[in-house]
């Protein structure tokens, strides 16, 4: 859900809005009724600014739980077939 709140609030307020960006939404700040910035979580904005090392993040979690392993031709081939390519 969408948080507009006052910039005064980042100082006021400042774990309210830590908890909201924490769950992954962004707050909106403005200042005299005008938007002035957004807060968000770190990852949040590693998702923005770097895609793909996030997703690389991912998928090594993801490996890391666990010990199967696919071989190149497992993982492309399939999607190859599944394309018709």
């Amino acid at each position: 859900m969408m948080q507009i709140r006052p910039v005064s609030d980042l100082r006021n307020k400042f774990s309210d809005i830590e908890k909201v960006v924490q769950n992954g939404d962004p707050v909106y700040l403005t200042k005299n009724g005008y938007g002035t910035m957004v807060v968000m979580s770190l990852d949040s904005f590693s998702r923005l600014a770097e895609p793909e090392e996030y997703i690389m993040d991912v998928a090594d979690q993801a490996a890391s739980s666990t010990d199967v392993r696919l071989s190149h031709e497992e993982v492309f081939g399939n999607l190859r077939e599944k394309l018709n390519v």
